[in-house]
């Protein structure tokens, strides 16, 4: 099991690059210290902070022949890891 699904890779994201900061979606059950391991480990870099925020799944609820159907999506955690001065990550580099 590994604990970086992807990287985040949206606009508000990637703005915050620019500034050493870098997004991934991680397992839900990976903590700070984890995280930090499997980050310098997978892009050879030093990680100063890692920041984590858990999103519950929204509900979902469809309407079929046999009568309303509901469920849930799946919980995700995102991290977002700041790294140290002068360091970066290239997600785009095997493009």
């Amino acid at each position: 099991m590994s604990i970086l699904k992807r990287p985040l890779v949206t606009e508000k994201v990637s703005s915050m690059n620019e500034k050493g900061k870098y997004g991934f979606i991680v397992d839900v059950a990976a903590n700070k210290v984890e995280i930090k391991n499997a980050v310098e480990k997978m892009y050879g870099v030093n990680v100063e902070r890692v920041n984590t925020i858990s999103l519950m799944g929204k509900l979902k609820v469809r309407s079929t022949k046999a009568g309303m159907l509901s469920g849930r999506k799946p919980n995700l955690k995102k991290a977002i890891v700041t790294l140290a001065a002068g360091e970066v990550i290239d997600f785009y580099g095997n493009v």
